[in-house]
């Protein structure tokens, strides 16, 4: 009796089939396969080899003739592309080899080996995506009902699976592909990472990274490959990186622990959202609302000015920005001292300016002398209010009498007295970039961690916040 061997070929360039495959091939009797995969091995058959291709949707015919030739003695190679066990011919020769045979009788020797799949393939050409636990689905149809795929597209989606796609078109399915990034969307952020790949390892290949919401189905053919990330994640120098693990930290400082548990605090803050589609800087400032609060009421009560926390980070860059002046000194402690570092920013707060205890009478409290003080020295500055409606209104007034130009203004006294007129005094100020927590709410933790929002706006595209912690 002969043998087959069921050999993976690889996705389609000959430097990524194995050595055994190519020993396989060279020592083979017989060899099997869709007629369009021979061109990828026929440098390696040996001459007198006989070689029997098929079209496509002959799995079963192929399998037959391979056992006949199997049976007159010969060795026989069945050849799939990528890896025989991954939607290849593997499991079909087995299936058939239990039919051929009864539970006595001598079998045909059945040997598989191993190739490189599309996925990995496409994963290598994209960077480093399937970094962590994976899962693959097939969107073909045709022989497994589409409510079994689409229970599996959601347990891949709600389980956080980096998620391979094979078959995600043809000329009669078109929609599922939508359905799939609508599922996908509904349990992972816009900004998950998406890489597709067609024609992987072949001459026409291209190679193309994208965002989850930015998606586009239309883009892609039965010949693609497409690789969705998890919630770790992220896109760096044009490459797809799936970390290890939450918690591992890089040789240059990157990815402590503290920082890794904020990332997905903050993915998962995200995920839940009701809204889906907030401009990038208005979400890094509500996303750093609500991870210091826990109140998910912010998406409500969160107002920022278009491009506000953008432009003042900006304004730190540039060195137009060089001062944070607080209205206690509970914002001040609460900022991050490593950004402001970084950056060569400095926080300051006056309440405790032995000044300020001399300017207080009955008409005037602490807070207001504060800021009185902090605009006489820093006009220009970022002024943050976590506490004192009254230190808002103070530097509402100067501003109106042409004391005071501040960068930027953070809004968030808390509190029942004059707390949201002192918010309501703000907002005419049209030229100054703002960011108030409408109503009651507010407080010193609140307006800290919107500063921090506009320190480390250059890690909002990735979602990783915490570097300074």
């Amino acid at each position: 009796m002969g043998k087959i061997i069921v050999a993976g070929i690889g996705p389609g360039s000959q430097e990524d089939i194995t050595p055994a495959v190519l020993e396989a091939v060279r020592e083979a009797d017989a060899i099997v396969g869709y007629k369009y995969y021979f061109q990828f091995i026929e440098p390696y058959v040996r001459e007198g080899c006989e070689c029997i291709d098929t079209g496509m949707k002959r799995e079963r015919e192929r399998a037959e003739q391979a056992f006949l030739l199997a049976e007159q003695g010969k060795t026989v190679v069945v050849i799939s592309s990528g890896d025989a066990g991954l939607y290849g011919m593997a499991p079909l020769i087995y299936e058939m080899s239990g039919e051929r045979c009864g539970v006595s009788d001598e079998r045909i020797a059945v040997e598989v080996l191993p190739g490189i799949s599309a996925f990995q393939k496409a994963a290598s050409l994209l960077g480093a995506p399937i970094g962590h636990d994976m899962c693959i689905i097939s969107l073909s149809d045709l022989m497994t009902p589409w409510d079994v795929i689409e229970r599996r597209i959601k347990a891949a989606a709600t389980g956080d699976f980096v998620t391979a796609v094979y078959n995600p078109k043809s000329h009669g399915r078109y929609w599922q592909l939508y359905r799939l990034q609508e599922l996908f969307l509904q349990e992972r952020a816009a900004e998950t990472p998406v890489g597709y790949v067609r024609q992987a390892g072949r001459e026409d290949e291209e190679v193309k990274l994208t965002t989850l919401a930015a998606f586009a189905p239309e883009d892609v053919d039965m010949f693609t490959v497409i690789l969705i990330g998890n919630s770790q994640s992220y896109i760096s120098d044009g490459q797809f990186i799936t970390p290890r693990g939450y918690y591992t930290a890089s040789a240059d400082g990157g990815g402590s622990k503290g920082q890794n548990i904020m990332i997905e605090s903050f993915r998962t803050i995200s995920k839940e959202l009701r809204k889906k589609d907030y401009p990038l800087d208005h979400l890094w400032a509500l996303l750093h609302a609500i991870h210091t609060t826990a109140d998910f009421e912010m998406e409500r009560i969160l107002y920022t000015d278009e491009g506000a926390v953008k432009t003042l980070y900006e304004k730190v860059r540039s060195g137009e920005l060089k001062t944070i002046i607080t209205d206690v000194t509970m914002v001040t402690s609460g900022i991050r001292k490593g950004a402001l570092q970084r950056l060569g920013i400095e926080a300051k707060c006056y309440l405790s300016d032995p000044r300020v205890a001399e300017m207080v009478n009955e008409n005037i409290t602490r807070t207001q002398a504060g800021i009185r003080l902090a605009v006489e020295e820093h006009p220009d500055a970022l002024f943050a209010f976590g506490n004192a409606p009254t230190a808002l209104m103070e530097l509402c007034d100067l501003i109106r009498k042409g004391k005071a130009r501040p960068a930027g203004i953070i809004a968030a006294p808390v509190g029942f007295v004059h707390v949201r007129e002192s918010k309501h005094m703000v907002k005419p100020f049209r030229d100054i970039p703002k960011i108030i927590v409408e109503g009651r709410k507010g407080g010193s933790n609140l307006a800290a961690t919107l500063c921090n929002a506009i320190l480390t706006f250059d890690d909002a595209e990735q979602l990783k916040p915490g570097r300074d912690l």
